[in-house]
């Protein structure tokens, strides 16, 4: 399965952001995301094996628990898949940041010209 695939399912893009803030229980996550799209756990369940068996996440044993966390190699692959398309984005995003930092820079000068 492409990269793209696996993250084309809202359920396992909202795996992957709980999962993104830290290591996480399939039990917790199966609570989570069953509440939030009403699904069951062995629902779940076949999405984190989506995720493991496309290198977004891993999996370790802890006692009878199952403790779930990102795996970089899924997302660098949809990196490295978007990379081709970065020329349509980059220079804006490269513009954007020159006018922040000319407003910053307009906002500093116009607090110092009333200080003085």
């Amino acid at each position: 399965m492409h990269a793209l695939d696996v993250l084309g399912d809202p359920v396992r893009r909202r795996i992957l952001e709980l999962l993104a803030d830290g290591e996480l229980g399939a039990g917790d996550v199966g609570r989570s995301v069953g509440d939030e799209f009403g699904i069951s756990q062995p629902a779940v369940s076949q999405h984190l094996k989506v995720l493991r068996d496309n290198g977004f996440a891993s999996v370790r044993a802890q006692g009878t628990r199952r403790l779930y966390s990102v795996d970089g190699r899924g997302p660098e692959e949809a990196r490295q898949w978007l990379s081709a398309f970065e020329r349509f984005w980059v220079p804006k995003l490269d513009a954007l940041g020159t006018e922040l930092a000319r407003g910053r820079r307009r906002r500093r000068q116009d607090e110092q010209d009333k200080e003085n």
